[in-house]
């Protein structure tokens, strides 16, 4: 029987599709042209560039203590919120899921929106607290159902079996949910983190002066027309995150062995 070439053309074409993109910009970031296009020779300005550029370090600073601080309130709230569904059931927990749905299903424009008039209304000044708010906000419900999915295989057997023995909670938690847990409510933290530090629009609506993030600035800089120094700023982010993927495969892979 012939085997068919299909599959491996398939692969490939979804390949090129994905990093032709990411591997224009690469070059693009080398290119001493300022508006891209035509390839005019080989330059590293671009990057001595950015490296002056305070605005730039300044709105990736933002990014990150917005995402931090998100993180840490999304992950508490939404673990908390994952536990009591769980271990909880009431005729108003379809009325609980709903709203814990409502940040997955309504769309990020519309949310930007109201978050802004309720900051508004309340006469709150708009700026890094406020956008903090607004992450912690949508992205709790992917902390929350992250861990709940961890929590369905999880035994309750094992807290009885604590209680048996004399442990209180604080050692329950300590030692049996966190292990337990603990892969469930990390990927939920990173998820939000990743969410947090890459979110636009509603970071667009909710921010104030002086609380540019890195979304909001590299499209403001795209309408200026700085594409050189953003090229150059994306080639940076790509090899920050590929390192910390590849230190984080090589923790795994020793920890492993």
């Amino acid at each position: 029987m012939k085997r068919s070439s299909a599959p491996a053309w398939t692969t490939v074409l979804v390949i090129v599709f994905f990093y032709i993109p990411t591997l224009t910009l690469i070059i693009q970031s080398f290119n001493s042209a300022k508006y891209g296009g035509g390839w005019q020779g080989f330059t590293l300005d671009w990057y001595r560039k950015l490296m002056h550029e305070r605005e730039v370090w300044r709105a990736v600073q933002n990014s990150l203590w917005i995402a931090a601080y998100s993180t840490l309130g999304a992950t508490t709230l939404g673990t908390l919120g994952a536990w009591m569904l769980n271990r909880y059931k009431s005729k108003l927990q379809s009325a609980h899921y709903t709203l814990m749905y409502a940040p997955l299903m309504v769309p990020e424009i519309l949310m930007g929106i109201s978050l802004l008039m309720f900051f508004v209304n309340l006469g709150i000044p708009l700026g890094l607290p406020t956008i903090i708010l607004a992450h912690i906000t949508f992205c709790v419900s992917y902390v929350c159902f992250t861990v709940m999915g961890r929590l369905q295989d999880f035994d309750d057997s094992l807290i009885h079996a604590a209680q048996d023995l004399g442990a209180q909670w604080p050692t329950i938690i300590w030692k049996i949910l966190l292990p337990l847990l603990g892969p469930g409510i990390l990927a939920g933290a990173l998820l939000a983190f990743t969410l947090s530090i890459d979110d636009f629009v509603i970071t667009f609506f909710t921010s104030g002066p002086g609380s540019t993030t890195l979304p909001v600035y590299i499209y403001s800089a795209i309408k200026k027309g700085s594409l050189a120094t953003i090229n150059a700023l994306s080639v940076l982010m790509m090899l920050v995150t590929f390192t910390i993927v590849l230190v984080s495969n090589h923790f795994i892979n020793h920890k492993k062995t």
